[in-house]
């Protein structure tokens, strides 16, 4: 397996507990889809797209509760890759396993090493400014 995002690397370390341990998550679900086989992609999508949906609405909790600034962006960009994810999610199921391992591999790892350290860096550093590292 030639890892589509390296095991998980300090680049992506943001110093907030849930999120470190999400991105994690994220990280081992889209390496494993990499090179699995259609049965198991077919199961393992919709895990990751459960996986990435509930990390999205934990983060929204957390921009809304610290009063981050840049919420209404963040959210924006969160539901236009839960909008990605269902859709590619459907064809998935009708098992065009191609489209979905296209989407993972040409796809994913750039937006969430983008995302992490843009958007999700930013977040963190708001959470810490604010006495939310610890959640």
């Amino acid at each position: 397996m030639a890892n589509l995002i390296r095991a998980f690397e300090q680049r992506f370390l943001l110093g907030i507990e849930k999120l470190d341990t999400d991105h994690r998550k994220f990280v081992d679900l889209v390496n494993q889809l990499e090179c699995s086989e259609k049965k198991t992609f077919i199961k393992l999508y919709p895990l990751l797209t459960k996986h990435i949906s509930e990390h999205f609405m934990a983060e929204n909790s957390l921009m809304a509760e610290s009063g981050y600034s840049g919420i209404h962006e963040h959210i924006d960009e969160h539901q236009r890759v839960l909008n990605e994810l269902n859709r590619i999610g459907e064809m998935v199921s009708n098992g065009s396993v191609s489209m979905g391992r296209t989407y993972v591999i040409d796809h994913l790892p750039n937006w969430f090493e983008h995302h992490s350290r843009t958007m999700d860096s930013s977040l963190a550093a708001h959470l810490k400014s604010r006495g939310f590292a610890t959640v």
